[in-house]
């Protein structure tokens, strides 16, 4: 684990994340699909970054996992809704989706899935030991570019719904 955590700490990479607390969203009974959120946040933060480096006007192509037909299809449908300015800038985003199998071994995906832990954990756990949230929240996406990594990602790069500061979601 330390190993990883050390290869983690030393990419290159930027992580856009959104925790989902799915009991406390059915309770503020919001018809809302957890996953539509979370997709609606994380396309809107990578537009942001995008801006930021200047690249915001070029095709980018956004990895998904597949999770069955259906399901697929619909996140599809959503993606595309978002794309076409369903979004908070309420602008049409130059994104494509690609879906991906499981057993295409993506490295993406496989890095999607070993931060996801560690970012749910911090959230659900805040005052437990988290030496891998430690070691990722300095990727985290934030308010003031890499001179603020570490700190002002909550709400940027890292969502959480619905938001704890709140009453409803987005």
């Amino acid at each position: 684990m330390g190993d990883l955590t050390k290869i983690m700490a030393f990419g290159n990479f930027i992580l856009i994340a959104t925790v989902i607390e799915k009991l406390a969203l059915n309770k503020q009974d919001v018809d809302s699909n957890a996953y539509h959120l979370a997709l609606a946040h994380c396309m809107e933060t990578l537009y942001e970054f995008l801006m930021e480096k200047d690249e915001h006007h070029k095709k980018t192509h956004v990895v998904v996992e597949c999770r069955g037909k259906k399901e697929d299809a619909e996140l599809e449908l959503e993606f595309r809704r978002v794309c076409d300015g369903n979004n908070r800038f309420g602008i049409h985003l130059p994104f494509d989706v690609l879906f991906s199998d499981k057993k295409a071994m993506s490295s993406g995906l496989q890095l999607a899935d070993l931060v996801a832990r560690p970012i749910g954990l911090n959230t659900l756990r805040p005052d437990q030991e988290n030496r891998a949230f430690e070691a990722l929240k300095v990727k985290l996406f934030c308010d003031r570019g890499r001179k603020g990594a570490g700190r002002g990602y909550e709400g940027v790069g890292l969502k959480i719904f619905p938001n704890p500061k709140s009453e409803k979601p987005r």
